[in-house]
This record gives C-alpha cells, sequence and structure tokens, in this order.
C-alpha cells in the first residue's frame, strides 16, 4: 500500500477521534456531571491528540516538500550507491495533491541533467530514478555509448577504469566518463560489452526520456518508453543518509558511508 495513503488514514483516524472527543463527547460529559467535575479523558484520546499534529506536519512536509526514498539499485552509479537515502523535491515539477497525484499548480519542469524520482509507467506503485536526457520534442539517439540529442552528441571525457564502490554492480572492465549536458557535467558508467542495436527515440508531447548513469546495466527509456509528465514525483537533491547494505558488519554504524552525507545530487 502506498505509503501516503497510509499517512492519510493514520491522520484522519487521529484527527477524528480527537475532534469528536473535543467537540461533542467532552461537552456532553461536562453538561451531565457539572462543570466543576474534572474528567479524565481516555488513553485512546490522549494518543490522538498527541500524534495528530505531528502526522500533519509528517504528512504535509512528505507531500508538498520533500520526501525521502533509499537508492535500492547500482542503475545510477557512480552518482548513487545501492544504500544511499535521499530526498527529493517535491514542488519542483509541479505541486500534486497526494493520493490522487493530480498537479494543482505548475512549478516547473524537468530540465535535461536533472535527475528524477517518478513512478514506473509499468507499474505506478513502483518508483524509479533517473537521469532525465530527452526533453518533449527532442530526437534521442543512443550509439557507440554515446547520446545523441537532436543530431549533437553529448561530450564524453574519459576519467580512467571504474572499481564499482559495493559488489555486483558491473560486469566486465568498468569506465567512468564525465558526460556533459546542457553545461551540467556528471559522470557516467560504461562497459566494454557491445551495445544492443543502435537506437533512436523521438519523446512525445508531455513526456520525458531517462536513462541511468550506469549505461550498460539500468533499465530505461531505451527499453521501455517514455515517462509521462503525470508519473513525476520530484527532482534528487540532496543525499541525507548513505549506508552499505552489503558490508557483512553487524553495526550499522561499522557500515555508514559517512562521506557522502550530505552532498548534493548533481
Amino acid at each position: 500500500m502506498d505509503f501516503s495513503l497510509i499517512l492519510f488514514v493514520i491522520l484522519c483516524v487521529t484527527g477524528l477521534i480527537w475532534g469528536l472527543d473535543r467537540w461533542l463527547l467532552a461537552p456532553a460529559h461536562a453538561r451531565k456531571a457539572g462543570a466543576h467535575t474534572a474528567r479524565k479523558e481516555p488513553v485512546y484520546v490522549e494518543y490522538a491528540r498527541a500524534f495528530f499534529p505531528v502526522i500533519l506536519i509528517v504528512f504535509l512536509l512528505r507531500s508538498f516538500v520533500a520526501e525521502p526514498f533509499r537508492i535500492p539499485s547500482g542503475s545510477m552509479l557512480p552518482s548513487l550507491f545501492i544504500g544511499d537515502f535521499i530526498l527529493v523535491n517535491k514542488f519542483a515539477y509541479g505541486v500534486r495533491l497526494p493520493i490522487v497525484n493530480v498537479k494543482a499548480l505548475d512549478t516547473g519542469a524537468p530540465r535535461r541533467g536533472d535527475v528524477a524520482v517518478f513512478r514506473f509507467p509499468g507499474d505506478p506503485s513502483v518508483n524509479y530514478i533517473k537521469r532525465v536526457i530527452g526533453l518533449p520534442g527532442d530526437h534521442v539517439a543512443y550509439r557507440g555509448k554515446k547520446v545523441y540529442i537532436n543530431g549533437k552528441v553529448l561530450e564524453q571525457t574519459a576519467a580512467g577504469a571504474y572499481s564499482p564502490p559495493l559488489p555486483n554492480t558491473a560486469a566486465g572492465e568498468v569506465l567512468r566518463q564525465v558526460e556533459e549536458i546542457d553545461g551540467l557535467r556528471h559522470d557516467i558508467l560504461t562497459t566494454d560489452r557491445a551495445d544492443y542495436s543502435p537506437s533512436e527515440f523521438v519523446v512525445p508531447a508531455g513526456q520525458f526520456f531517462v536513462m541511468g548513469d550506469n549505461r550498460d546495466h539500468s533499465n530505461d527509456s531505451r527499453y521501455w518508453g517514455y515517462v509521462p509528465d503525470e508519473n513525476l514525483v520530484g527532482r534528487a537533491f540532496l543525499i541525507w543518509f548513505s549506508c552499505d547494505m552489503t558490508d557483512p558488519t553487524p553495526l550499522i554504524c561499522g557500515r555508514v558511508l559517512w562521506d557522502r552525507i550530505g552532498n548534493t545530487i548533481r
């Protein structure tokens, strides 16, 4: 079940309990027992009164300001590691009503190079994170490990061999490249394995073409198509915690990647 829906249900239940007691049950008890008789508040009402404002704040922040996510795969290496916990700007691509995900206010649109979180078109209950490569109307081609947008290649600068920080994320020789898109530079990974047949795409109106930075180990728009605007969740902007999920160290403090905490996502 969607966590936003769970929060909303808890918010409604605690608010209903607290409101009914405050506006109906408590006044009725006071009239019956007399104004000078103290009433002991039921335990469930105490809990509802205590939790309602906390849940309300969390719900509003998570719905309209920033939402946390965990990176589950290596498709965005070397930018994002498995076990990174990130924050996503929820108003970067429009203010959307929680639960129904309907855009209520247009505050911006994805730019090429953004790292975006979106609901996977094939299963909207699953969130994906990829880099925005193509905007509506763009012609995107992928040939020889390079991306072409509207006939212009995205420049790549070799940064040498890459040793994955976590095991089993890539096979064969892995090369690190610095790619530039619209003046923004980010790292990508490629391997020495052969590409599939060259791919070309024309991005439809209202949709976006996305790719993982780990180019040969990413399930992205090259294989399943485009991301509709209504599936956008927000722009990833900060790593607030990072943990090596493959480290056998029993204590979590021994697996924390301290140097990644607080890093901005670019």
